[in-house]
């Protein structure tokens, strides 16, 4: 993870192994606050805007202003590492899970959102258009993924230059893992 995202608060030696992340689960991200870089637990899912909602995972219309309140201070941005990521495919009943990742890295990010609630900090992750490789599976969407040179400018940057980088990630970088 420091070869990845460089130095932060809360490193540690390892961090535990995850299976799986689903929703209203824990999950490591990473945050900047005030110019320092922090690795913190948060649960996936944002409440949303009436009660009852489930909470919300994925974020796709960025221009909202319940998202566009968040994207717009780079303190509520966060990176989510993964190794893979799955999408389902098949009738109800008979899902099963198709599992992606990048050819040359075993390490990645995902592009988020986060803010304090009630229950403590809450976060979801930027969706886009879907590559060529993820539209098999999955054709209305894809997490966007940052490029490691692209971390900084999503952490920090303003809103125009954080949300320009919501688009498919280059799909010949990419693969369905067995």
């Amino acid at each position: 993870m420091k070869k990845l995202f460089g130095e932060f608060e809360g490193s540690r030696s390892n961090i535990p192994s995850y299976d799986a992340i689903y929703p209203d689960q824990e999950a490591p991200v990473l945050t900047a606050t005030g110019g320092r870089h922090s690795l913190v637990n948060m649960t996936w899912g944002v409440p949303g805007w009436k009660e009852g909602m489930r909470p919300i995972t994925n974020v796709r219309n960025l221009t909202s202003n319940f998202w566009k309140n968040m994207l717009v201070d780079p303190q509520q941005r966060c990176l989510g590492p993964v190794t893979a990521f799955c999408e389902w495919t098949g009738k109800k009943g008979s899902k099963k899970k198709v599992w992606f990742g990048l050819k040359d890295e075993p390490l990645f990010s995902f592009a988020g959102i986060w803010r304090e609630t009630h229950t403590g900090p809450r976060m979801a992750f930027l969706t886009c258009e879907p590559n060529s490789l993820v539209e098999l599976v999955h054709p209305k969407a894809m997490p966007v993924i940052l490029k490691p040179d692209d971390y900084g400018g999503w952490l920090s940057g303003g809103y125009d230059d954080a949300v320009s980088l919501a688009k498919p990630f280059d799909a010949d970088a990419m693969e369905i893992l067995e």
